[in-house]
């Protein structure tokens, strides 16, 4: 992370070694604070010796009541705090309390105790209550710099996290504000772009294709294009072009005069009639015969079109959005899709992608189908994060309706959604026959960039357990 920052100050006009003279906004921008909230001046001073070598900004604090003050008045990225104040104490219970106060009013912020006096029972109750670490003095610098270089690289990813949520979020309430949207539920950026895509073109009269697979949302696509289109105020027709019998999809949509087939005891207005003036909604174009396409090109391209059973010309002015799951290209390769009506249904496309790669619309549509006040507990919502939803939002409705049915709690659980049980995934044994080696080691440091923390969770080994195995096979630890 520092090296990142030190790449990026020549693009601002700035060599390594020259930023003192950089303007004071610049070089708070650019250096990472630490705060260090210790009763003893010399471990501040030394600290601050240290960090500075290292392009680290520090501030220092020698009570708690300081180390708050200054954590409400500056931006700090990490705390090393001391665990006795008083001369007369070794219990802790000083740094304790501050860290309780410090994790109350900034949750986020990383913290790292430091002490002469270690108490191993503690160090595990404050680990589990959120510290980084616990380290003991005399500390060792390179240990010490390299816990603080990956807590604030992760701080950082952290942030730019927490950014680019809140840049999502006033993206998404900018763009219910300007357009319809018709109720949809979204939070991931992959539907957030389509729906953008999908008001963009909608103003226009142009021909639509909404491809992705069954259940993923399409028809919600195609109401926001006919809600924000110039014939908003038209019908909005549907047709499921796979629900119909091939010999009647004809009829469906042209329409038929009174003996044009069998059954046919009256004459009988088309889709594209009643949609006169409005929007059709195709679905599942793919499974309209050859002649039926040919029908679907001449309205396309004239909006002249004749029943079944008639020769009379009728004309209507009708905006066309089609849907298909179908692989249309391969169907125009084995003759069973025409390659002209592709390229006229296809003048703009949207791809809405399967819900298990929109995995943040997932709970929040998963809470718009809630209607009996039970909430989903905490495990229930990570169960359906980690179900692939081969059946799309369709499925996931179906879930909840039947979870809310058959839930006898207060709440909503893993059980009353009744998933399949996914195989658990294997994870790296660290036992001493199954030792990850040097090559294994350097690998996976290699592959999540020096971070610690990420290195270890996926050797599946705590921090300090993989320190002790990069420092028997000498691998440095920055």
């Amino acid at each position: 992370m520092l090296d990142g920052w030190r790449r990026a100050l020549p693009a601002y006009g700035y060599e390594h070694g020259s930023i003192g003279a950089a303007h004071p906004f610049l070089q708070n921008c650019l250096m990472p604070s630490i705060l260090i909230i210790d009763d003893n001046a010399s471990v501040g001073t030394a600290l601050d010796v240290l960090f500075s070598l290292h392009d680290i900004d520090t501030l220092q604090a020698q009570t708690p009541a300081e180390g708050l003050a200054l954590l409400e008045s500056q931006p700090v990225d990490l705390v090393i705090q001391d665990m006795n104040f008083s001369e007369d104490t070794t219990s802790g219970e000083e740094g304790e309390d501050l860290f309780a106060q410090i994790r109350a009013r900034h949750p986020d912020l990383p913290v790292i105790l430091l002490t002469a006096w270690t108490h191993l029972s503690s160090a595990v109750d404050l680990v589990k209550a959120g510290a980084a670490d616990y380290l003991a003095k005399p500390w060792d610098d390179r240990k010490l710099l390299t816990t603080v270089n990956n807590l604030l690289e992760l701080s950082e990813a952290r942030r730019e996290l927490d950014r680019r949520r809140s840049r999502e979020l006033r993206q998404r309430n900018a763009l219910e504000e300007k357009y319809e949207l018709c109720g949809a539920v979204f939070a991931d950026p992959a539907s957030e772009r389509v729906i953008a895509l999908a008001c963009q073109v909608a103003r226009s009269d142009l021909p639509v294709l909404i491809t992705g697979p069954n259940g993923a949302g399409k028809e919600k696509i195609a109401q926001i294009i006919q809600a924000n289109s110039l014939v908003a105020k038209g019908p909005f027709i549907t047709v499921n072009c796979g629900a119909l019998p091939s010999e009647l999809i004809e009829a469906e949509l042209f329409g038929a005069e009174a003996g044009a087939y069998t059954g046919a005891n009256k004459a009988r207005e088309g889709k594209f009639e009643a949609a006169d003036g409005g929007t059709l909604f195709l679905d599942e174009i793919g499974n309209l015969s050859l002649g039926g396409q040919m029908k679907l090109l001449r309205v396309l391209e004239t909006g002249r079109f004749e029943r079944l059973g008639s020769n009379r010309e009728r004309q209507v002015k009708v905006r066309v959005v089609s849907a298909t799951n179908a692989d249309l290209p391969a169907m125009i390769r084995d003759g069973t899709f025409r390659e002209d009506l592709y390229y006229r249904l296809n003048t703009v496309e949207l791809v809405l992608p399967p819900l298990a790669e929109r995995p943040g619309d997932i709970v929040p549509l998963a809470e718009r189908f809630l209607t009996a006040g039970k909430p989903l507990s905490s495990a229930a919502t990570a169960a359906l994060q980690r179900h692939p939803w081969p059946g799309n939002v369709r499925e996931l409705r179906n879930v909840i309706q039947r979870a809310e049915l058959l839930a006898t709690g207060n709440r909503i659980e893993v059980a009353d959604l009744n998933l399949p049980r996914a195989a658990p995934a294997p994870r790296p044994a660290a036992s001493a026959g199954n030792d990850p080696d040097r090559a294994r080691i350097e690998d996976v440091l290699a592959r999540n960039h020096g971070v610690i923390a990420q290195a270890a969770a996926e050797l599946g080994l705590s921090r300090q357990a993989l320190y002790r195995r990069m420092d028997r096979h000498g691998i440095p630890r920055e």
